[in-house]
């Protein structure tokens, strides 16, 4: 059997997938098949952790826009990810994986408070970690709290799940001659402004060696062939980073 090509990796998905066509919400379907990856990477024996946006129920940005304090539209899209953290935990534990919801801003009765070395004892027990509620600041997208949770665990990628397969110079959906990276710079990334990550959570994978993994969520088996060292979406940076000294508890 191959053997998987990372040990701990963090996985974003964006609220927006989860909705599927529904337009609105969480697709069960979606969730389970995203469930059903998880299953056979954790199987592999990788520590996965995952951060989970909250479009597909609230947009703090957007309801920013429309006048609403932003502060206090940032603190709803936070409990938006909760609700997708928790609808996530329970899809995994219905197939046997262990999980933990670890929670930004505390909230006792669903979800642990967010501690670095617990989520990382976490990890090196087989559960999967789910951090929920962003960074627990307005202002920070989930992105960036992607960004920071992989470099406070010691992630060595970060799997940035999308509707497309990788990373293009314009818009696929839109442009017909869009030419997708396979391999592209962090620099490059906000020289060209291509808007994968918000510029915030791409600067500081850049500061810190952070490679990212953009690829399509929608086909089968890709978190799977990619840990298995086939090539998938399109590569931010470069692997096999600094690995950072564990420390001692």
């Amino acid at each position: 059997m191959s053997l998987p090509r990372f040990k701990r990796v963090l996985l974003k998905v964006s609220g927006e997938a989860l909705q599927g066509q529904e337009g609105y919400g969480i697709s069960r379907q979606v969730i389970q098949n995203l469930a059903d990856e998880i299953l056979q990477v954790v199987q592999k024996g990788v520590e996965v952790a995952l951060v989970i946006g909250g479009g597909n129920i609230f947009r703090g940005l957007a309801a920013a826009s429309q006048g609403m304090d932003r502060s206090s539209a940032d603190y709803m899209g936070m409990l938006a990810t909760v609700i997708n953290a928790l609808a996530m935990q329970d899809a995994l534990e219905q197939k046997g994986i262990a999980t933990r919801v670890l929670s930004a801003i505390e909230m006792q009765q669903l979800a642990e408070a967010y501690i670095r070395r617990r989520a990382v004892r976490h990890l090196e027990k087989g559960r999967v970690v789910i951090f929920a509620a962003g960074t627990g600041n307005p202002y920070f997208t989930t992105d960036t709290a992607a960004s920071l949770r992989a470099m406070e665990i010691g992630a060595e990628v970060i799997f940035k799940a999308t509707k497309v397969d990788g990373i293009y110079d314009a818009d696929p959906n839109t442009a017909q001659h869009a030419t997708r990276f396979e391999h592209i710079t962090h620099y490059d990334v906000l020289k060209k402004n291509l808007r994968v990550m918000d510029a915030t959570a791409i600067s500081l994978c850049m500061d810190n060696q952070m490679p990212i993994i953009v690829f399509d969520m929608t086909t089968p088996g890709n978190i799977v062939k990619s840990l298995l060292g086939e090539e998938i979406g399109t590569l931010v940076g470069q692997l096999n980073r600094p690995k950072p000294k564990e420390e001692r508890t």
